[in-house]
């Protein structure tokens, strides 16, 4: 089904709860693992798929289509990821690095985090980087999302993210080299 047909059956009262079942069905796996990318946390990555659904359904209507509705979804999911991690040091008076050091330091308790050491010190290396580092780390390599796709979600031009991928890789590689 063409997209646009798509968001017009979600736009329609009649079709409207079907085809948001659907757009359930298609995107709320893979927006769960961007969102759990970002905040690490299952319970708090739940809480923030949660809000993102509740955005895109009271804003459906002013999706304008200039994009995917895939790369505005992904936009909404990482607004509320970053929004969520924001709040949360705030609420705990520390900054959003300090949280997420502490997340990471956590995850082996997590029962729904499946990695070992080596995954916990690549955690722990994303977390000193720039957020918009992390960001474009986290969608290339644990997402496999194109550059193309993410400059529509994060309104980047491609070679800078490509940039950002570099430099995040370089620190990565030191991090892991010298920890």
């Amino acid at each position: 089904m063409e997209e646009k047909d798509f968001i017009q059956k979600l736009l329609n009262p009649k079709t409207q709860n079907v085809a948001f079942q659907e757009l359930l069905h298609e995107y709320q796996k893979p927006l769960y693992n961007h969102i759990r990318n970002i905040v690490l946390n299952h319970d708090d990555t739940d809480d923030v798929l949660q809000n993102t659904f509740v955005k895109v359904f009271q804003h459906l209507k002013n999706f304008k289509g200039d994009s995917k509705l895939f790369s505005w979804m992904y936009r909404i999911a990482t607004n509320e990821a970053i929004t969520f991690i924001n709040l949360k040091s705030k609420r705990n008076g520390t900054t959003s690095e300090a949280l997420q050091s502490k997340i990471v330091d956590n995850l082996k308790a997590d029962s729904f985090f499946d990695g070992n050491e080596i995954q916990i010190k690549l955690q722990k290396a994303i977390t000193l980087l720039p957020e918009k580092q992390q960001l474009v780390f986290k969608m290339k390599y644990f997402e496999e999302i194109k550059y193309e796709a993410m400059s529509d979600v994060l309104g980047t031009s491609v070679g800078a993210l490509k940039a950002s991928y570099h430099h995040a890789v370089k620190k990565i590689e030191i991090y892991m080299i010298s920890n």
